[in-house]
């Protein structure tokens, strides 16, 4: 049964460990390909993933697994305490609050933005400056387009969500006249 918070606390435990020893950004470079892995290969996520294998096969794959990537010792007894406690299953999750983590730490948010057609790189760039001065903090964006926007772009940031769509400002417009205010 895959869990958040369990997520979370190994994340936060594996995070720990990294910085001490200042690797964060090797270890999250471990994570991914390890999952890059996970992901080209669905016969070894299943092998790992499913406790139908035993738990000596699945640290022997294991092994095997860390060797192709030339990981660490650290995440080797981390992938292997996983397998030990059965929460490979939260794999993605963890990785994933790892590198919530890392970025928290580097000070780094990561936000989406849909916009309506293409951005240039000037609009990219005030876009970033707006939501750094909204956030406090510095901005690593991913854009992507969707031309049923209409117009305008929406970004999310750190579980929150500008909406400077046309669409939306359309939808405002209509239930101020509708009311009449």
């Amino acid at each position: 049964m895959r869990s958040p918070a369990v997520a979370r606390r190994y994340a936060r435990a594996l995070f720990s460990i990294a910085s001490e020893s200042s690797s964060v950004d090797a270890m999250r470079a471990e994570l991914a390909q390890i999952s890059a892995l996970f992901e080209n290969n669905a016969e070894l996520k299943q092998a790992l993933f499913r406790p139908l294998h035993p738990v000596a096969e699945r640290r022997a794959v294991l092994r095997g697994v860390c060797e192709r990537v030339n990981s660490s010792a650290t995440l080797k007894n981390f992938m292997t305490f996983l397998i030990d406690q059965r929460r490979i299953i939260d794999y993605d999750a963890i990785q994933s609050e790892f590198g919530r983590l890392a970025d928290a730490a580097a000070g780094l948010l990561r936000a989406e933005v849909i916009a309506a057609s293409a951005l240039d790189d000037r609009q990219v760039e005030r876009l970033r400056s707006a939501l750094t001065s909204q956030t406090g903090q510095q901005i690593e964006l991913k854009v992507s387009v969707d031309p049923n926007l209409i117009g305008g772009a929406i970004a999310m940031v750190g579980g929150r969500v500008f909406d400077g769509s046309l669409r939306t400002q359309l939808t405002q417009l209509r239930n101020t006249l509708t009311r009449g205010q």
